[in-house]
């Protein structure tokens, strides 16, 4: 690992996800962004000595998305989205964890949203090391990416008389996650 990963304590980790938060991104009519979080989802981290021996794993619950607005977020759960009644998690397993940077790493992992696998890079940037007010060891976290939803089958969408989507097809990510080791 390079010498600020080596900070981190070797061993497993469970995210806290009262202190971790796993957010999306989207434009709506070409013009705004909305945000949305899954208020449901649970993960680890497995750090040994080196980036090889590096896993990371989530695993979000479909029904738990929250935009601010019930009647969106329905329609996101539906066969039209990600279809919550048959395919209710969303999945990631890393592959490769290699260095990027000073405390940054791209993740390298299979997305499996909607019953279709595929590959995707995440940017991890290690925010903080330290002891909580238990006693716990903890590591700070933030992950970034994006995607093509059309990729992962989430295809529905309207062209506006302007030429613009109703929904945008880039997905931007974000994490930022709390780990307690175990």
């Amino acid at each position: 690992m390079s010498a600020t990963a080596t900070l981190v304590p070797t061993g497993s980790y469970t995210v806290d996800p009262i202190h971790s938060r796993v957010e999306f991104a989207v434009k709506h009519l070409g013009i705004a962004t909305v945000k949305g979080t899954f208020g449901g989802f649970e993960g680890s981290l497995d750090l040994g000595e080196d980036l090889a021996s590096v896993r990371a794993s989530g695993t979000v619950e479909v029904a738990s998305i929250d935009t601010g607005e019930p009647n969106r977020d329905a329609h996101l759960r539906s066969p039209d989205f990600f279809d919550a009644d048959n395919h209710p998690q969303i999945r990631f397993e890393s592959k490769q964890v290699r260095p990027s940077g000073d405390g940054e790493f791209e993740i390298v992992g299979e997305l499996t949203m909607r019953g279709v696998t595929r590959e995707i890079a995440l940017q991890a940037e290690i925010t903080g090391i330290g002891e909580d007010a238990y006693g716990g060891e903890r590591v700070g976290l933030e992950v970034r990416g994006q995607l093509n939803r059309g990729d992962w089958g989430l295809k529905w969408n309207q062209v506006l008389g302007s030429g613009n989507l109703v929904v945008s097809e880039k997905v931007k990510l974000e994490l930022d996650i709390s780990a307690v080791r175990q």
